[in-house]
């Protein structure tokens, strides 16, 4: 276990929102900072797909983490304000229980026998690890791409748990062209032969289905216009074999698909990106047609989004927007011209630094 890592012991008999339940299940969690005496300074980041706890490093003997730049000490999510909380999500394989993990009642993986696994599981089951921390409410709850939808879920379900809102490159649901895409990549694992209907080995493991996955997956994340500054046509090299990797672009694609496909468990990805496609705020509307988010007590909001953004287009987030508005929350919607598309967020620091600092800053007063 890494040294910072934190286990949170989920009750037993947790009912997952689809029917089904578990025991002994468990929450990966890391903490950054210190949680004042009112329990008033915590935040929470909610995680993407493939996203684990380890945001930040914690020492400069640390590991970086995933959103290194935008938590720490001084940072745009500061660390010496802020007692900041990221889990690892409920179905992942990143420590927090999830298919790849060994069902108690049989000692093996629970593979498909794993309950069907829903946003709102991973936004409960993290509310459950901060209510455990003696929080009672959150100062703000931070979610990019599938941890902004997992965001209003939690605010869906607790609508006075998290006062503010910061909701990045995501939305109410998922459009049919990223449908499209996640039911492309979990095709692709599916159908890989040494899928084995779940039944994979690491010495048998689908990596074709993975490999090809990956880079449906990052064909979506980034933009055609970056790609065009990032891989001119005239660099080219010999292929190895007829048809084989000849454009930069494609060796792109290539690296980091070998990077990813033995970094993600095959069923844990077919979970969590059902359930990205399963989610949908406005089924919350009651009546149907009224404004979902009725009954959030959000004090305000800042929804971020990429005008490059192939996966959660503008149109997410300025709906999102007015809805928020229209319940009184304090929303400011802010669409970047950042040329990385979905991945803005982890890639154009100077933007989303600026963003989140000044709303934190302002969301102290």
């Amino acid at each position: 276990m890494a040294r910072y890592l934190k286990i949170y012991s989920i009750p037993d008999s947790y009912q997952f929102h689809r029917g089904g339940q578990i025991d002994g299940g468990i929450l990966a969690y890391e903490t950054w900072g210190e949680l004042n005496q009112d329990g008033s300074n915590a935040l929470l980041i909610l995680t993407g797909l493939s996203a684990d706890s380890h945001a930040a490093r914690h020492s400069e003997s640390d590991t970086a983490g995933w959103w290194e730049y935008m938590v720490g000490s001084g940072k745009a999510i500061d660390t010496d304000q802020w007692y900041v909380i990221c889990a690892s999500s409920l179905g992942s394989c990143k420590g927090s229980t999830g298919p790849c993990s060994p069902n108690p009642k049989t000692g093996q993986a629970y593979r498909f026998d794993f309950p069907d696994l829903c946003l709102e599981d991973i936004a409960n089951t993290a509310v459950l690890l901060c209510q455990s921390l003696g929080i009672k409410q959150l100062h703000g709850v931070i979610g990019p791409s599938m941890g902004g939808m997992t965001a209003l879920a939690l605010l869906l379900n607790h609508p006075d748990y998290a006062r503010h809102l910061i909701h990045i490159a995501s939305g109410m649901a998922s459009p049919p062209f990223s449908t499209a895409i996640r039911s492309l990549q979990r095709e692709a694992i599916l159908k890989d032969e040494n899928f084995n209907m779940g039944f994979y080995s690491h010495n048998s493991w689908p990596e074709e289905g993975m490999k090809f996955a990956r880079k449906i997956g990052m064909l979506s994340y980034r933009s055609a216009i970056e790609w065009n500054e990032r891989f001119p046509r005239s660099l080219k090299k010999v292929p190895e074999h007829p048809f084989g990797i000849e454009f930069p672009v494609e060796g792109y694609l290539e690296h980091h698909a070998n990077q990813f496909v033995h970094q993600f468990d095959p069923i844990s990805y077919l979970y969590l990106s059902r359930a990205m496609d399963w989610f949908d705020a406005h089924a919350y509307a009651k009546p149907r047609g009224t404004n979902p988010l009725k009954s959030v007590k959000l004090v305000s909001a800042l929804v971020i989004g990429a005008e490059t953004d192939l996966l959660f287009p503008v149109m997410l987030q300025r709906e999102l927007h007015h809805h928020l508005l229209e319940i009184g929350a304090q929303s400011e919607l802010v669409i970047t011209d950042s040329i990385q598309g979905h991945d803005a967020f982890l890639v154009d620091q100077i933007s989303f630094d600026v963003l989140v600092r000044t709303y934190l800053t302002q969301s102290a007063v």
